[in-house]
């Protein structure tokens, strides 16, 4: 099942979900009750969070990010609130995810187009 941020009733089909890949873009739109335990979570989403309130709602208390976000005036957090971990059987964090692989496999394919493009093995 395909939803997005507008789905009425999004719990409905995303705690039914063996695997639920989220790529939204809203901080912490999925909460852990929106997550069948044990489920295979792999968030996309990317947001930046600026503001102290905002921080506080996903990190207060994470002393590690508290650094991060004093330093940078930011940090990084992905659709689904840091929680979800507590309920996902595999889960994908925001930042360190996919996101390095998604830059790995980038340069990959760039290459192999390149090579593709003069005619060299691939």
């Amino acid at each position: 099942t395909m939803c997005h941020r507008y789905t009425e009733r999004l719990e409905q089909f995303t705690k039914q979900a063996d695997v639920l890949v989220t790529a939204v873009g809203i901080a912490g739109l999925i909460t852990p009750e929106m997550v069948k335990p044990g489920a295979t979570v792999v968030d996309v989403g990317t947001t930046k969070i600026t503001s102290r309130k905002e921080f506080d709602r996903f990190f207060k208390g994470n002393e590690k990010r508290e650094r991060a976000f004093e330093k940078n005036g930011s940090v990084l957090v992905g659709d689904c609130d840091p929680r979800v971990a507590e309920v996902a059987g595999k889960w994908t964090p925001v930042p360190g995810g996919v996101g390095p692989l998604t830059i790995a496999m980038l340069l990959s394919n760039t290459v192999k187009a390149a090579k593709m493009r003069r005619h060299l093995e691939a």
